[in-house]
């Protein structure tokens, strides 16, 4: 019988719900891009309006984050420990709040990023989106991956998959220092708290990409195990 059945024999498998947890948490962070295209329009009244839809997504995986943690059972049937799945759900968690974060920063100061970066700017925020959905992408192979008891092919596109994030996390992190490196030659020309902010939230985008590459990390070390 597959592991995963074994699982389900036992108590409620916590596999699809960490599957729906970062599914919610991607689309936090995935609502970045039209946040930011209405920001960088002026349209303060669609940017927030996403900001709230971005809210409500980091809510619901709070929610699914709860709930998981109230029903996993303290041992499971499974080639991966109750630790191991919470150090997971913990790394997915960080995606949805860092998305939050930067969407409530930008609109709560109706933020407005100087049209000389703003293509960069998007495309940074785009850079960082693709580090999440490729978590997502990684995360949906679980199943699959407690079918072959963590071996086999399986394990080798999941591997596959999170060298693939390491590559787009090292994008993001090049392109955070070109984002940085274009408001240091027009800072003198901004107001300096505005300034002081727009570098805040540089290093926000940064940090997803951050931490949509920890939840692969997370995953490798499942793997590896």
């Amino acid at each position: 019988m597959p592991l995963s059945n074994i699982a389900n024999l036992f108590g409620r498998s916590p596999i699809k719900p960490i599957k729906e947890h970062m599914a919610t948490a991607h689309e936090a962070s995935a609502d970045l891009v039209p946040f930011f295209e209405a920001l960088m329009k002026g349209d303060f009244s669609t940017a927030k309006s996403i900001q709230q839809r971005i809210s409500a997504a980091e809510n619901r995986a709070d929610d699914i984050k709860k709930d998981l943690r109230l029903h996993l059972p303290d041992s499971l049937f499974m080639p991966v420990s109750r630790s191991d799945l919470l150090e997971l759900l913990h790394a997915q968690d960080k995606v949805a709040n860092t998305a939050q974060d930067i969407a409530g920063l930008a609109i709560g100061r109706q933020m407005q990023v100087p049209e000389s970066m703003q293509s960069m700017m998007g495309t940074f925020v785009e850079s960082a989106v693709a580090a999440s959905a490729q978590a997502l992408t990684a995360i949906n192979e679980l199943d699959e991956l407690l079918e072959s008891g963590f071996a086999g092919r399986e394990v080798d596109i999941a591997r596959r998959m999170t060298e693939e994030l390491d590559d787009l996390e090292r994008k993001s992190d090049k392109l955070e220092v070109e984002v940085r490196a274009t408001l240091f030659k027009i800072e003198k020309d901004l107001p300096p708290v505005d300034v002081i902010f727009l570098y805040r939230v540089i290093e926000w985008i940064g940090v997803l990409a951050d931490e949509a590459h920890g939840v692969g990390n997370r995953l490798q070390l499942l793997l590896a195990r």
